[in-house]
């Protein structure tokens, strides 16, 4: 056998993707299918949701852009932009920033496992999580720890002793912590941390600063979809300037309904210049190494819609009006699961919300006969949930899909 014995036996298709494919087969033989797996944005005839002015931006990026090599971290006027963009009222966090294109959030969270934790080590995020987490630590020869999401008595506060604890015994037993916190409109869940949760957060991480080095990585893939001003969370950071170096994984892929252009950031807030100059530099030998460079139209389209004042107010405009109709879909979705007391952490928005279920493979099956598809996920520990893609279902189905919950 020729293949090295720790990739044989992997799986050859992400399990979200191969629900959706068994879904569109069904759906294409006439089945009244209801898919609620792929964290894409649909409109209620089932058609991707897109902003048309991302779409006219990108259409006019002359053909030698698209041709052209970019830098292997990225054009300068587009990193300069994401920090822009994301750190515009944190200024603590901003005066030291530095940035590497990627391709799509997945891009800046591969550089944080594979420069912030040794071959073996483990990352750290919440129990309940994006499942390609944990294939980035696998594919890079890490894993994944996790500690409890929710605190006990309740799906509506985050467990902050249990984060606290779980960086405390990683810090003692193997001299570092690298945490991935997903917020807001967390994926799987939903769940939004409120200012005092991210205040909570950033106390014990200070605390724990002199400890051991500790990294935060903020996965804000779905930042322009939670249910707060998008910039609060940065804000809420800055305490930890010169503590904590502070990590933003950033999408382009949902905020500009641009999911196959695969354009996305790693941003880092590092205090010390010599660290921070060292960071810069693994950044882009892990860009060389790994994906070379990134599509150079793609930064160049996204650039213009961060910086152009009117590409911008139009994008936010557009925006808007598919985060009514998302929020439409939310609200409805609460007063029909409340009816049926389905047992879902608080969700106020965002593409997904997760309802808790003892024996979610089963439950998942059982649906599936019924045409309704969901993503099961089952903990360690014990327990289960059904993920739900809200995103991809539309309003006139959300009674049978919370019928088939419940």
């Amino acid at each position: 056998m020729h293949l090295i014995p720790t990739h044989r036996g992997r799986p050859s298709d992400d399990p979200i993707f191969t629900a959706h494919q068994e879904a569109t087969r069904r759906k294409a033989r006439g089945e009244p299918i209801v898919d609620a797996t792929i964290g894409v944005l649909l409109d209620d005839d089932g058609r991707l949701a897109v902003l048309p002015t991302a779409v006219r931006i990108v259409s006019e990026v002359p053909a030698l852009e698209w041709a052209t090599y970019a830098p292997i971290a990225g054009t300068p006027e587009f990193r300069r932009a994401v920090i822009d963009e994301l750190l515009a009222g944190a200024p603590a966090l901003r005066e030291n920033a530095l940035a590497v294109a990627t391709p799509g959030g997945s891009g800046a969270l591969r550089h944080c496992v594979a420069n912030f934790l040794e071959a073996g080590q483990a990352a750290l995020t919440t129990s309940w999580y994006w499942a390609p987490y944990r294939t980035l630590c696998d594919e890079s020869d890490r894993s994944l720890d996790t500690f409890t999401m929710f605190a006990r008595g309740g799906a509506n506060r985050l467990d902050v002793d249990a984060l606290d604890a779980a960086v405390a015994r990683h810090l003692a037993t193997q001299g570092r912590a690298l945490l991935f916190v997903n917020d807001p409109a967390h994926n799987p869940t939903g769940y939004s941390m409120t200012d005092d949760e991210w205040g909570a957060v950033v106390d014990r991480l200070a605390a724990r600063a002199s400890e051991g080095p500790i990294t935060l990585v903020v996965d804000c893939a779905y930042m322009l979809y939670g249910p707060r001003e998008p910039g609060r969370v940065a804000a809420a950071l800055q305490p930890l300037a010169g503590k904590v170096p502070v990590l933003f994984a950033w999408s382009a892929s949902k905020s500009y309904t641009h999911y196959g252009l695969r354009i996305g950031a790693l941003v880092a807030c590092v205090a010390d210049p010599r660290e921070r100059a060292m960071v810069e530099s693994a950044f882009s030998y892990s860009c060389r190494g790994t994906w070379s460079n990134c599509n150079r139209g793609g930064q160049a389209a996204i650039t213009r819609l961060l910086t152009d004042p009117a590409a911008a107010g139009a994008c936010n405009s557009e925006r808007e009006a598919l985060k009514t109709s998302l929020r439409a879909r939310v609200d409805a979705f609460n007063a029909l699961a409340q009816r049926r007391g389905l047992s879902y952490p608080r969700y106020d928005g965002g593409f997904f919300v997760t309802v808790f279920h003892d024996d979610a493979l089963a439950k998942a099956a059982q649906m599936q006969e019924h045409g309704v598809f969901v993503v099961p996920q089952v903990l360690p520990e014990g327990g289960g949930a059904l993920r739900v893609a809200l995103c991809a279902v539309a309003s006139r189905d959300i009674p049978r899909l919370v019928d088939a919950l419940a």
